[in-house]
């Protein structure tokens, strides 16, 4: 069979395909959502010849995906929340079949239309799976007369979703028409009825028959290429529903319906709130960072390809899921201890190292405690910063993750190998955690507030505790560069300039970390004062032990401090 558009067929030819398992679904389909009134509809639509779109098939054919992959039956008798879910057929070893991409909704519709029961609840009931509550329904059409348009203006046949002990004499099932192979089955049929002598009857029961039977009525476009990845760039470009579709949309689909144990939707869902709860903002992860975790804690081959999310590989993420879902909630946990929130934390792939360390150290029960090895934290904090500061997951994030992945897998580090991760991108010309003067004389300008600014104070001062709130605090007061007229009694005349330049007063040249409570009881005392009262040594400011700390000398306090700071970040690396 060539690839194309193909001979339409009958409905008829379709809900024997489906019957006789020809025609499955694919794990990347969403569930069956259709309400009874758009059912209705949809049969409604097809009895007066309006068209119902094409279809699109994936002959399936390559015993390997057959294999690898998981598919389903239709469902034939739907319950509303109770019986919602397709049945898993084990498709090794079978003849080749045609997985549906688009038309899911619509061929299980006319499928449950006419082969199968729809159970909704009825008002005021409970939600509970008893008849009473939720009554089997069977889809019946009035046969002697068209809809009152002053009841339903939508449809003309009335099609409509019955209890077989409400449908009377006038109510044909519809799924009855399937038993007519022939024009004489019909005749027999209306003659059964006794409707012969109903004109409208007769037409209606006619026209039934003709566009389940007889009219080619499902026209399909068919998919035979065997790469699953290209099937599935497909089915995202044609399967929207009026709804957007991303490609991890369709991932996840497939690792909830390959989980057999777990409802991978709601653990995923679980753990996005568990983070969202940590950070100031809070950290915000999504589906795509979860998935691209398990890829690179369990999988050669990290990006986001169908290949990738295989039923063994997704089986070995449900198998470790509890060890995965503590190692990145410690993993954030961590940040935040760390001083980080969603803002500065700026690549969440940043996180995923870490969180392989973690789960593979097997200490995410430790990290986050106070006794846990100062020195491992720190390390992470450093790397973390350095690997901001550089952007070192801007673009091709996938290779960088495969590359630290290497290292974490085979240092012998007894703590996190900081220092390993940074060597190993030294020749890389955009990747290296390289600091040249013109980009740390750039850092140094940051301003406050920012999180350059962030990065830089958090390398210089590691041993703060970062859990408590900690400012952005001004070594020379702020206010005095405000305000032009105490720049004038306090600055010499030839340094006005100078002091004036918020890349001077206002960047980390004149910033450190402070604790809130004695940021405020600091205010806008003077640097001098404010030292000696609180027996802050010079070396803790990061100047010479010859440098002023008076107001009159603070081009030479910034110039100095500059050095010291210039220094010291490159001592880092």
């Amino acid at each position: 069979m060539s690839e194309g558009f193909q001979t339409p067929i009958t409905i008829k030819t379709a809900i024997d395909y489906i019957q006789s398992n020809k025609y499955l679904l694919p794990a990347i389909q969403r569930k069956f959502v259709w309400s009874h009134e758009q059912i209705e509809i949809l049969f409604d639509s097809i009895l007066r010849g309006y068209p119902i779109n094409s279809f699109m098939l994936w002959h399936v054919c390559d015993d390997s995906i057959k294999n690898s992959y998981k598919f389903y039956r239709f469902i034939m008798n739907y319950r509303e929340y109770f019986a919602d879910t397709n049945e898993y057929i084990n498709t090794t070893g079978v003849p080749d079949f045609y997985a549906v991409i688009d038309g899911q909704q619509r061929l299980t519709s006319l499928y449950v239309g006419l082969r199968g029961t729809y159970a909704y609840k009825m008002p005021r009931k409970w939600w509970k799976d008893s008849e009473d509550c939720i009554p089997t329904r069977r889809l019946y059409l009035n046969i002697n007369e068209p809809v009152q348009h002053n009841v339903d203006s939508q449809k003309y046949y009335d099609f409509r979703f019955l209890k077989p002990d409400d449908a009377s004499s006038e109510w044909f099932e519809v799924g009855r028409i399937l038993t007519c192979n022939s024009n004489m089955d019909l005749i027999s049929m209306i003659n059964t009825l006794g409707i012969a002598g109903n004109q409208f009857a007769v037409d209606t029961l006619s026209n039934l028959y003709e566009v389940i039977h007889v009219r080619p009525f499902i026209n399909y476009y068919m998919q035979e290429e065997q790469d699953s990845d290209r099937v599935l760039e497909v089915f995202v470009r044609t399967n929207s529903g009026g709804t957007s579709l991303s490609f991890s949309d369709l991932l996840m689909s497939i690792a909830s319906a390959n989980w057999a144990k777990i409802d991978a939707r709601k653990e995923f869902d679980t753990l996005i709130n568990e983070v969202r709860g940590l950070g100031r903002p809070s950290f915000n992860i999504d589906k795509d960072f979860i998935l691209r975790t398990c890829l690179v804690l369990f999988v050669d081959d990290i990006r986001f390809r169908l290949n990738n999310f295989t039923h063994s590989n997704v089986a070995v993420f449900e198998k470790n899921w509890l060890g995965i879902k503590a190692s990145i909630i410690a993993a954030f946990t961590l940040f935040e201890q760390l001083g980080f929130n969603d803002a500065t934390f700026r690549a969440k792939n940043a996180a995923i190292p870490v969180i392989y360390y973690i789960y593979h150290k097997n200490i995410a029960g430790q990290i986050t405690k106070p006794t846990y090895n100062a020195d491992d934290r720190k390390n992470i904090a450093r790397w973390l910063n350095l690997t901001f500061i550089r952007s070192i997951f801007s673009g091709q994030a996938d290779s960088v993750l495969v590359s630290m992945r290497n290292v974490l897998k085979h240092t012998q580090a007894v703590n996190f190998p900081a220092q390993e991760l940074m060597n190993a991108f030294k020749s890389n010309p955009t990747k290296n955690y390289s600091l040249d003067d013109d980009f740390i004389d750039g850092l140094l300008k940051a301003h406050k507030g920012s999180n350059e600014a962030f990065y830089v104070l958090s390398l210089l001062q590691p041993d703060l505790d970062f859990s408590k709130t900690l400012h952005q605090d001004h070594l020379h007061p702020a206010s005095i560069f405000t305000d032009r007229g105490k720049i004038g009694q306090n600055i010499p005349r030839t340094d006005w300039k100078f002091a004036s330049d918020a890349d001077n007063w206002d960047s980390v040249a004149n910033l450190q970390l402070l604790d809130g409570l004695l940021n405020s009881s600091k205010n806008d005392t003077p640097l001098d004062e404010w030292a000696d009262e609180q027996h802050i040594s010079k070396h803790d400011l990061f100047v010479p032990d010859d440098t002023s700390l008076k107001i009159k000398d603070f081009r030479k306090f910034i110039n100095a401090r500059r050095k010291v700071l210039s220094k010291h970040l490159k001592a880092l690396l």
